[in-house]
């Protein structure tokens, strides 16, 4: 693990070795605090001042007589986010934490307590003593906390602390997968944050990967002994009092087997379903107006479509929170629940027992639905049995794997349905992706050159003076970006469309209709964000492709 670079004059701390630090501390080494004091030759007292002067964030003073305030933030959160939340005799709240300048951290003890607190630098030792202590205030000893310090935690050997740390730290940052890279000499963990991967932590030697990736399938119950073939499985990882469900997979590669993690935070929604909206994932208010009119329609169907990872269910989740008044029976079937959505029937997909998307959808609609979520088409019975639904009198939202409206209509088409009883069927249509949002406290203004403005005139965008461009800080680790946004295509289908897809007119006919009905693409409302200054053109172009 390579040190933060320390200063030539003593009792000067930089970003770099801030940054170091921080990295440090999410490959396991302990807090930031931790780290920093390991590489700082000067008195702990000035690395203290250094902090709050260029940081704004102070070491930990505890007040006399402050308690963990567990009634507040669980010691479930504290140990997940490795964050305590303390209360003082006065009554006054302040959070102590490994890494206090985590925006993912900031807005969850935000959600829980309802306003924001100020967050100080704390050490490992003092993190695990206020974690011993029960709700009613018991502590063990000082003594006990060091000595374990210097043990370490090695309970359970240290590939299961290794698997272990990889998924705590995924779920305290708010990560969707984790991924296992084996190569020649070992083993790379990689959280992927927002849609981008980076890396967390390594461990060097063949039998070490190996025992990583056995390490995984034993949690998911699948065969250690089977090198040779891709499994599937899933488990449930529980911390004291919280849960998640995690669904794996295992590849063979050259180098043995890599496994991706997906997490599955079934409660993010869950006690906050009114805050699910479409405004929220950012759609703006023409679109979100639009997906409103077509998903109230008596019958017919709302099809998502995106690539992997662009917020498809989501958005249907968000649809359905908006359009969900108690008084009609809404049934979902998906592969997986992923979210619980109060006051709708949700039923997982379980194919070993033999429910299918198809077998599930035929016992729904004798189930006297109103409105029906298809988690994903993927065969041609399913298609065939949601169209058939949408045109007996359902209101069908389902979502499909395809990069265009081109591309959903040579999937149905590839399907062997007939494209009459489809687009008869079809309400509407989202085309939609996740564009990374930057971050506010570090982004910079630039020049427009040349090439760029012509791009903004091309695609008939107003023409900004500059743009912005990420640079990276503590508060977005980095990246330059904190958080997506959705941006969409929303197509509404009436008899025009409908008659050039009977036709099998070409692609540039469809795109004519888009344009003549209003219809902006994906590549010009980007251009619009990025003019806002809500994203850049680099991530445009990394996600939409070519402008």
């Amino acid at each position: 693990m390579t040190a933060p670079s320390m200063p030539d004059s003593p009792g000067v701390l930089t970003a770099q070795a801030l940054a170091a630090a921080r990295r440090e501390s999410q490959a396991g080494a302990g807090t930031v605090l931790d780290a920093l004091s390991r590489h700082w030759s000067d008195a702990p007292e000035t690395l203290f001042a250094q902090l709050e002067a260029r940081t704004g964030v102070t070491a930990v003073l505890v007040p006399p007589g402050a308690e963990p305030a567990f009634d507040l933030w669980s010691q479930d959160e504290a140990r997940t986010h490795r964050c305590v939340v303390l209360r003082a005799p006065d009554g006054t709240l302040s959070g102590a934490a490994s890494d206090p300048w985590l925006d993912d951290l900031h807005r969850k003890i935000e959600r829980a307590l309802r306003h924001d607190i100020p967050l100080q630098a704390a050490t490992g030792a003092q993190l695990d003593a206020w974690l011993r202590r029960t709700a009613q205030g018991r502590a063990s000893s000082s003594s006990m906390v060091e000595a374990q310090a210097a043990k370490g935690s090695d309970v359970g050997g240290p590939i299961v602390s290794f698997v272990d740390a990889a998924v705590q730290r995924a779920v305290a940052i708010g990560a969707s997968d984790i991924h296992f890279e084996c190569d020649r000499r070992g083993v790379t963990v990689k959280h992927r944050i927002d849609g981008v991967m980076q890396r967390f932590a390594r461990m060097e030697g063949v039998p070490s990967a190996d025992a990583v990736i056995s390490r995984v399938k034993v949690l998911s119950q699948l065969d250690i002994t089977e090198r040779r073939l891709p499994q599937d499985g899933r488990y449930r990882h529980v911390w004291n009092e919280g849960a998640m469900d995690v669904r794996v997979s295992i590849m063979p590669s050259v180098h043995g087997e890599d496994a991706v993690l997906r997490l599955l935070d079934k409660s993010q929604f869950r006690g906050s379903v009114h805050d699910i909206s479409l405004h929220a994932l950012g759609f703006d208010a023409p679109r979100h107006a639009l997906i409103q009119s077509l998903a109230t329609e008596p019958s017919g169907m709302l099809l998502v479509t995106g690539p992997t990872g662009s917020g498809k269910t989501t958005t249907l989740y968000a649809v359905l929170s908006e359009i969900n008044t108690g008084l009609e029976k809404i049934i979902t079937i998906e592969d997986p629940v992923e979210y619980e959505l109060e006051g709708v029937l949700q039923i997982p997909v379980n194919e070993r027992k033999g429910l299918s998307f198809a077998k599930g959808l035929r016992s729904i609609l004798r189930h006297d639905p109103d409105r029906i979520l298809v988690g994903e088409i993927r065969d041609a019975e399913t298609a065939e049995i949601a169209v058939q639904a949408s045109l007996t009198g359902h209101q069908v939202f389902t979502t499909v794997h395809a990069n265009s409206v081109a591309d959903v209509m040579g999937r149905f088409l590839h399907f062997g349905l007939n494209m009459f009883g489809f687009t008869s069927a079809l309400n509407g249509l989202v085309v939609q992706r996740l564009l990374r949002r930057l971050c506010a406290h570090c982004r910079e203004s630039r020049d427009l050159s040349g090439p760029e403005r012509a791009l903004f005139e091309r695609h008939g965008t107003d023409v900004p003076s500059s743009r912005w461009h990420a640079v990276g800080c503590l508060r977005c680790n980095d990246t330059g970006y904190a958080g997506r946004f959705v941006v969409a295509e929303v197509h509404a289908v009436d008899d025009a469309l409908r008659e050039l897809v009977i036709a099998g007119a070409p692609l540039t006919a469809l795109k004519q209709h888009a344009r003549a009905t209003g219809v902006e693409s994906l590549q010009t409302l980007g251009l619009r964000r990025a003019a806002e200054g809500l994203t850049t053109l680099e991530e445009l172009k990394r996600v939409v492709g070519s402008l």
